[in-house]
């Protein structure tokens, strides 16, 4: 048997590294050729790598969350022949208690201790969401506890434990005391069970994304209410006319075209920042980054080249993108490029956010949610459907009297709708 080095492949330009996202094989286990065994995740995109060889997995060079470097040996497998390396192994089996009996008989005391420590590190701390009281088993406490247990008469086999392996504690057998002798509820228990939970993966580049851009970029934030009552008809009307290949508006689409014009007569908005060479790279094309909440977390699919798409074009291209972020199935290409993002919590949107730019980008539009308010119309108490626009800006580059002027240009765009579909 020969072995086969796996080396992490180039996922893309500029990528030197990748994070092990999900293993869906183990060490031991026999793989097909092209079946997919690991998933890989860079800043852009997670990618499913599938196996090179038929073979028998010997290592793999971390677990979830360990970070490798591109060209670097990521499985090993033995093979049959050759492979491509000159280490020739000989795997252990995979099933051991398969293979045939050893004729040196063993002390029975000595097999079980080593079967005893084989398997103990396999066992789980209990919480007490997960205890089950079984017949039979023999409960695990104190002498202090099993004594008070006497003297009050209490079945211990009887009295739900909240500490490791289901330890009960004084306090569980005064909370089963305390209810007449039965199991007390949950709420009733001291939860003292801490869960470790691992940032790893989209967290992981999340709250790295996060911290370079609070910690890089002086954020300006601008808050203004726009009227969207009018924009709110005619979205409305154009819901109860589109043909059947035409997808159903949302507010998003409008927000979007209004943002695209936005960026157009205010050019410094639409730009990355390069503090390292400090340069400004301000863009003629206009890629808006839609922030998409996942089940892997924050991620920001992209409409390329706004600047030519109308309403309907914008509405298609923002669902096909942010289906695809949800379903793990975005290019690389298509979560990265933006020039400016848009955020919206929807219908959670709340009265104010205060965004965190997408670095390196220099500004994000917050969308909150639309209210009905009472509001003073030429001397008149109105109903209107008002929403705020909360925004934020890299104040290195965004002065703040042009970051006012450019969200009063949206609020006079969004007021007015007909004007979103007009030439300048």
């Amino acid at each position: 048997m020969g072995e086969y080095h796996f080396k992490l492949p180039d996922l893309g330009e500029g990528i030197v590294e990748a994070e092990i996202a999900a293993l869906h094989a183990k060490v031991g286990d026999k793989v097909k050729e092209d079946q997919p065994i690991i998933d890989m995740m860079t800043d852009k995109a997670t990618v499913e790598l599938p196996s090179p060889v038929d073979g028998t997995i010997l290592s793999i060079a971390g677990n979830a969350g360990d970070q490798v470097a591109v060209g670097s040996v990521l499985v090993v497998f033995a093979v049959e022949g050759q492979g491509n390396s000159d280490t020739v192994s000989v795997p252990e089996p995979v099933e051991a208690e398969k293979a045939a009996p050893v004729e040196e008989k063993k002390p029975v005391e000595k097999t079980a201790e080593k079967t005893a420590e084989l398997t103990l590190p396999k066992k789980k701390v209990s919480t007490p969401q997960s205890l089950k009281v079984t017949s039979g088993s023999k409960a695990i406490a104190s002498p202090a506890v099993r004594r008070k247990a006497l003297d009050e008469n209490i079945n211990l086999d009887l009295v739900p434990g909240s500490g490791p392996a289901g330890r009960i504690s004084h306090e569980d057998l005064e909370a089963f005391i305390a209810c007449g002798g039965r199991i007390a509820t949950q709420t009733k228990q001291k939860k003292t069970a801490i869960e470790e939970i691992p940032v790893i993966g989209i967290r992981r580049k999340i709250a790295e994304r996060m911290q370079l851009s609070k910690r890089s970029i002086p954020h300006y934030s601008y808050v203004e209410e726009v009227d969207v009552s009018e924009l709110e008809n005619l979205r409305l009307h154009m819901n109860e006319n589109r043909v059947e290949d035409q997808p159903k508006l949302s507010i998003l689409p409008f927000i979007m075209m209004a943002t695209a014009k936005a960026m157009a007569k205010f050019p410094q908005c639409n730009a990355h920042f390069d503090e390292e060479n400090s340069l400004i790279h301000q863009y003629s094309a206009i890629h808006l980054g839609i922030a998409a909440q996942t089940a892997n977390g924050l991620m920001v699919p992209v409409v390329s080249h706004a600047e030519v798409r109308d309403v309907w074009d914008m509405a298609a291209e923002m669902i096909r993108v942010s289906d695809a972020a949800r379903r793990g199935k975005a290019k690389r290409e298509e979560l990265s490029g933006s020039t400016v993002t848009i955020t919206s919590l929807g219908k959670i949107g709340g009265i104010v956010t205060t965004p965190v730019i997408n670095y390196p980008e220099v500004a994000i539009i917050g969308v909150n949610k639309i209210v009905e308010r009472p509001m003073v119309i030429k001397g008149a108490v109105q109903i209107r459907q008002m929403m705020n626009l909360s925004s934020s800006f890299d104040h290195r580059i965004v002065d703040g009297y042009n970051a006012a002027e450019m969200i009063q240009y949206m609020k006079g765009l969004l007021e007015h709708p007909a004007t979103l579909f007009m030439g300048e």
